[in-house]
């Protein structure tokens, strides 16, 4: 069972160093113009850490919102040198870049609640 759990820990902290490291490449050091302002919300490494999936919160509509992951997407060989380099492993993992929806979820679901809580004052 310690194993597992050392396992465990070991890909957290991987998905954390990744989780900055792509925040700060993409935030400071990528030049592409399709890039709007956006962060890492999240990394989720695979079980056997070859890959991984990063979630981008993108401020901006939903046209700026697309272009930024396709730009991103486009860059993604370079993220992969350069984390190779920063994180000093021998393999990085396969990466996916993803929007993530969760604010606009979370907006959508405290206005359910609302509306809710609206009708049952009546």
């Amino acid at each position: 069972m310690p194993e597992q759990r050392g396992r465990q820990y070991h890909r957290e902290r991987v998905g954390e160093a990744l989780k900055d490291e792509i925040g700060a490449i993409i935030e400071g050091e990528l030049g592409d113009p399709r890039i709007a302002l956006c962060h890492v919300t999240e990394v989720l490494l695979s079980p056997d850490g070859k890959s991984a999936r990063v979630f981008i919160n993108v401020q901006g509509d939903e046209q700026e919102a697309k272009q930024t992951i396709k730009a991103i997407e486009a860059a993604k060989g370079y993220i992969r040198r350069e984390l190779l380099k920063r994180l000093g492993v021998r393999h990085v993992p396969e990466l996916t870049f993803l929007l993530d929806r969760s604010e606009e979820y979370g907006a959508r679901i405290d206005e359910l609640l609302g509306r809710i809580r609206r009708r049952t004052r009546k």
